[in-house]
């Protein structure tokens, strides 16, 4: 037996970063009092999601990721405690910025950077303005307590994110998260849309996923304000919920998994033997017109 017991926490932002680092310090410290070894903190939990306005004051918010303080201060959290921890960061990298994530492994070493690869943009969610697409690609980690794919947030509306990350040999998926209200129509709400996508990215690939979303309202500066649902979750392989946060608590969730296992059910599914890459060929195109068999 592997066992492997992984957190999805989920708080309401100020817009001071040394209080919502102290505050993510209490989530992780409580994760931790509960058996956990890998915690997940949401997307950009540094300060209130800025991405509500187009504002070239935000560009200062990007720091590089080495020496990063926030990923400095959470490399010795994770030392102390002996948890894995995804953090997200807003990074700058010469003349780019990249909506990131370090990823901290349990003796506090830093494995290294993912950047987001899709970048939405939407009223209330202007992220093109601050954010180039990232140029990593998709990681899988090694880490001492297995094989993480970490995406964020846009990425989970993707199957080819998750799918690739289980193909690459992820053991557990992650998504930090920031969602919630829509300006131009406060009557839509996502929430249980944005549940089934990743619950379908967890049977599809049969391994556990964790998302964890932001709670509150946060002002924007042109007069908006957006309300960021909760409704974190840890999925099984089979896709159920077996943790659920609401919509507005202050949040840590855990549920213990044996990665030996639930390998043993993956290979005795099939999906990934019976896999026909060769016949994918419209996925890696925009339009869906490629195809191996040359056929327009």
């Amino acid at each position: 037996m592997r066992n492997v017991t992984i957190a999805a926490t989920q708080m309401a932002c100020t817009d001071v970063v040394s209080e919502n680092v102290e505050r993510a310090e209490k989530l992780v410290r409580d994760a931790a009092g509960q058996g956990a070894n890998v915690v997940l903190l949401q997307e950009l939990f540094e300060g209130y999601y800025f991405c509500q306005d187009e504002l070239p004051e935000f560009y200062a918010r990007a720091l590089p990721a080495e020496g990063h303080p926030t990923i400095e201060h959470f490399r010795g959290v994770a030392r102390e405690l002996g948890v894995v921890l995804p953090i997200s960061f807003y990074e700058e990298a010469g003349n780019a910025r990249f909506n990131s994530i370090a990823i901290i492994d349990a003796d506090g070493t830093d494995l290294g950077v993912y950047r987001k690869s899709h970048i939405p943009h939407g009223s209330g969610y202007q992220e093109k303005y601050y954010f180039s697409p990232g140029d990593t690609g998709f990681k899988v980690w090694e880490t001492l307590f297995g094989r993480l794919g970490v995406g964020i947030c846009w990425d989970q509306w993707f199957p080819e994110t998750a799918r690739s990350m289980a193909v690459m040999g992820a053991e557990m998926l992650f998504f930090p998260t920031a969602i919630g209200s829509e300006l131009l129509d406060p009557s839509w709400d996502s929430a249980a849309h944005w549940q089934r996508v990743q619950q379908g990215h967890a049977g599809a690939n049969l391994m556990p996923l964790v998302a964890s979303n932001r709670i509150g309202t946060e002002p924007g500066r042109s007069g908006t304000e957006m309300t960021f649902y909760g409704s974190s979750f840890i999925a099984d392989f089979t896709g159920e919920k077996v943790a659920e946060a609401n919509r507005t608590d202050e949040t840590v969730l855990t549920h213990t998994f044996d990665l030996d296992d639930l390998a043993e059910k993956r290979a005795y599914w099939g999906i990934f033997r019976d896999r026909r890459p060769e016949l994918y060929d419209p996925v890696i195109s925009l339009d869906g017109r490629a195809s191996v068999f040359g056929v327009d």
